[in-house]
Order: structure tokens, then sequence, then C-alpha cells
């Protein structure tokens, strides 16, 4: 493991009912959907693009994120920023990018759930983690926008290591634990996706819990990919 890999360039944050017991020494979460609700993010983005298109368009940017939050909730992500585009007769491969560059720049404005904070507060003598997958400048100014950078001691960005390291992979988990001198057993991960979030570390005796809440909340899953246990908030831990 060449690389923990712990850089100083890296987005490394200082130290600071089933419920948990202190057999359990570390508790790591995910971040979209766990801690926060992602969809706030994505119409913060929003938000953003319609600043940077208004004076572009001629069209009042309250209109154009409007029209943006629309075309999510019926077409989904992928192309918002095209079809936005195309209704105003603008539509270019150079504004698309240019669209993407503002949404994944743009600073957030993000809050945690308020059992989140809860939690926290609960938790804030234990060692605390992050593993979030996804960009890894639009994650890390997610973790900055949403204020843990004084109450995790590292959040893990899996790009940062390769897109191959992210969830399922467990490296960045053996990373935790190497660098908290403590064995799989003693580390309780909390996620909400359970198509990639506990399949990886699981077998490798990790304690895994799955929040019911965010885009998989109602999903199925078989055994391999469904966690220990379920809670509908964190209260619960």
């Amino acid at each position: 493991m060449k690389n923990e890999e712990l850089n100083p360039s890296e987005f490394l944050i200082p130290p600071s009912s089933f419920p948990i017991k202190r057999s359990v020494s570390v508790l790591v979460f995910d971040l979209d959907d766990t801690l926060y609700p992602e969809l706030s993010y994505v119409h913060s983005g929003f938000r953003a693009v319609a600043a940077f298109l208004s004076p572009l368009l001629g069209a009042p940017a309250e209109t154009l994120a409007a029209s943006m939050i629309a075309e999510e909730i019926v077409q989904g992500r992928g192309q918002v920023f095209d079809n936005v585009l195309r209704q105003h007769g603008r539509w270019s491969k150079t504004l698309v990018a240019a669209c993407l560059r503002t949404y994944r720049q743009h600073k957030p404005e993000l809050a945690l759930y308020p059992d989140a904070e809860r939690c926290f507060t609960r938790f804030a003598d234990w060692p605390l983690y992050i593993v979030t997958d996804g960009h890894k400048e639009v994650q890390a100014r997610k973790v900055a926008a949403l204020g843990l950078a004084s109450r995790v001691r590292h959040a893990y960005l899996t790009n940062r290591y390769g897109r191959h390291r992210a969830k399922p992979d467990p490296h960045v988990f053996q990373l935790i634990c190497r660098r908290e001198g403590v064995t799989p057993a003693e580390v309780t991960y909390v996620g909400d996706n359970v198509r990639k979030d506990f399949i990886g570390i699981k077998p490798l005796g990790f304690k895994t819990v799955r929040i019911l809440r965010g885009n998989y909340a109602h999903f199925e899953a078989d055994a391999a990919h469904e966690a220990d246990r379920s809670i509908h908030t964190l209260d619960d831990l």
C-alpha cells in the first residue's frame, strides 16, 4: 500500500436498538444520504448553474433553477443542462461543459440531518471517519460545507486512491484499521447504499449498519449485500 498513504495533500482532518458497545472502537460513516440529503447538493449546484446562465440566456436565475429541478424529477440528472440549454436555443458542448464545471466547483450550501448532528455530538470522543466515493473535489467541498473538518479524524475520498478503490473495495477501510491499530471487528460502518456499501467489507469482519433513507431506502438486497443491521435514524446507533 504505497500511498496511505496519509499524504498531507489529502483532505486530512485533525483528530479532535443494538446500542453500539465500547468493544466497537471506531465509527465510520458514508456521506451522501447518510449524513445529509444528497439532493440538497444537487439543488445547490442547480442554483449555481442558474446564476451562471441567467445573463447568457436572459432568464431569471430562479426560473432556470426551477426548470432544472423539474427536469431532474422527470428525466434524472444526466441531461438536465443539455435540456435546459436546448429549451433556450443555446445548446453547445462548450456551454454544457461550462455548466458542469460550475456545478462541480460551486461552494454548496448544505446541512447535516438533525440526527446526524446529534450523532456527532454523542460520539464526539470516539474516533470518527468518513468514507465517500465520487468526484474528489466535489466530495471535499461537501465535507467542508457540512462543517465536518473538526469532527472526524479523516475523510477518505476514495477517488484519491484511484477509481478502483471506490466501494465495495475495502482498501480505505483497511487504512483506517492500520491508522487506529484495530481489527475490522472493532470498526462499524454506517451507510445507505446496499449495492456497494457492505458487500466488500462484511467478509473481512467489519460491522455494518444500513440506514434506511435516500434512494436505496426501499431496495431489497440479498444476504451478501445487506448490512448486519438496519436502522431508520442515527439516534438508534
